[in-house]
């Protein structure tokens, strides 16, 4: 299987469980590789027979920016479930930051990765 990555997407997001989190918001890093066989499009150069990671990247930070929910790992499987709708992914690994948790002592990221396919 082939992979196209797409990492970095930033996005701003009200998810969290206090209080503040839904209230403030802060932004949230998203990290995608998308399974996939590219040989259709790559013989073809045809763009219709791959995913289009501009299109995924602005529908992943939609689900950033979407509806909050408590947990980094439910914001996961929304992205990978939004990613697995395009008929050419058959698998994605999608990692969440959340860089500016509220954690007290000292640190640099906070992540969940998942992975999920068709099968």
């Amino acid at each position: 299987m082939d992979r196209v990555a797409l990492r970095g997407l930033k996005a701003r997001g009200h998810h969290g469980v206090f209080p503040e989190e839904r209230e403030e918001g802060q932004t949230f890093v998203v990290d995608l590789v998308l399974g996939l066989d590219t040989r259709p499009a790559a013989a073809d150069d045809d763009l219709s027979k791959t995913a289009h990671y501009g299109i995924v990247a602005e529908e992943v930070v939609a689900v950033v920016q979407g509806e909050p929910v408590n947990l980094i790992e439910t914001l996961a499987e929304r992205i990978a479930q939004a990613c697995l709708k395009h008929e050419e992914v058959q698998e994605v690994e999608v990692c969440v930051h959340k860089p500016d948790a509220p954690i007290t002592v000292p640190f640099d990221d906070v992540t969940i990765t998942i992975t999920r396919s068709r099968v």
